[in-house]
């Protein structure tokens, strides 16, 4: 599957956060800047050869202005933030790049939500998501998955807010 630049950016952006964040909290105490900065040229690179035609300051101004991620000063050393908008489309890129695997129990994940009115475009990009993770439409609000996507679609919900319009169930079953 093709997937943007911008999407795998994002992606390997969310993806070096998270490794920031273990790695800082089980090592010693010391800077970010100390933590992100290796990995930051090592992106830095790669990126700069897969797009080519503008440079890597132009892509980082592009993010920026796109509202995905801002650039902050961090003990003297610029570094990078993702915004909630860029951890967004950066776990829907993860979404889509996924191997979609069946569950080892043999059970399904079921779906069952009643997103309010006022929320319609939620409700919608719900639905969205749910698509892309494998999920099938057995009613308006309700949805099954033979495939192992619980985690990501618990960490949808926890996102986007929508813990109390949500339950979500493994059955053993369709009849």
């Amino acid at each position: 599957m093709r997937i943007p630049i911008t999407d795998k950016f994002l992606l390997k952006l969310y993806e070096l956060v998270e490794k920031a964040d273990d790695a800082y909290y089980s090592l010693t105490p010391r800077s970010m800047s100390d933590v992100i900065h290796p990995d930051m040229g090592r992106m830095r690179r790669e990126y700069e050869k897969e797009n080519a035609r503008r440079g890597f300051k132009q892509f980082i101004k592009y993010l920026g202005e796109q509202g995905y991620i801002k650039v902050k000063s961090l003990e003297a050393v610029e570094g990078i933030i993702l915004t909630p908008r860029g951890s967004k489309k950066a776990l829907k890129a993860r979404r889509r790049l996924r191997e979609k695997k069946k569950r080892k129990d043999g059970m399904w994940i079921m779906v069952i939500f009643d997103i309010p009115e006022n929320k319609k475009i939620l409700r919608e990009i719900f639905r969205t998501a749910l698509v892309e993770m494998g999920y099938k439409q057995l009613q308006k609000s309700v949805w099954v998955c033979p495939y192992d996507v619980y985690e990501d679609t618990e960490e949808f919900i926890k996102v986007h807010k929508i813990i109390p319009c949500v339950k979500m169930f493994l059955i053993k079953e369709l009849t």
